[in-house]
């Protein structure tokens, strides 16, 4: 009987290859899932940005046609324009809280699964830069909300 040469993957806890490449998937699908729910945000973002620019700009247009005096008032577009960035930023607000939920559970299971040996987690869970987004968004709408309510702010 010949001696075979120890491979890498004998040398580390797991006794075969094929365990290996299980751990490996399964590793990788952490980071799919964390992609994944990046992307969720993404479309929550696009969507918020939109409800909040629209919002803007209706109560922008009408507000500038009744001091050029072409309106009487500019009550309700005022009110509708501001009620689109409420909407807006309200589901900007719950698309943050679902994401940081999610992925701080997502880092828990992850770390259990490295305590007990299951996967190797070489690579990191950075920041996410869409939530970072989502965050400066939620500030740009607040400003908004401000110059329409207020009068006050960047926006006036």
């Amino acid at each position: 009987m010949t001696d075979h040469p120890k491979s890498a993957a004998s040398d580390s806890i797991f006794p075969d290859a094929s365990t290996e490449l299980s751990s490996r998937r399964t590793g990788m699908s952490f980071q799919r899932t964390r992609m994944s729910a990046d992307r969720t945000l993404m479309s929550v973002i696009r969507t918020s940005l939109s409800l909040i620019g629209f919002g803007f700009t209706i109560f922008q247009f009408f507000k500038k046609l009744a001091d050029a005096q072409v309106l009487k008032t500019s009550g309700a577009p005022r009110n509708f324009g501001e009620a689109l960035v409420w909407l807006g930023l309200a589901m900007l607000v719950v698309g943050i809280g679902y994401h940081s939920l999610f992925m701080l559970g997502l880092r828990k299971e992850r770390e259990q699964m490295k305590a007990a040996a299951l996967i190797h987690a070489q690579s990191n869970f950075p920041v996410s830069m869409t939530l970072i987004v989502a965050l400066l968004l939620l500030v740009i709408g607040v400003m908004a909300i401000a110059s329409i309510r207020f009068g006050v702010g960047p926006f006036d």
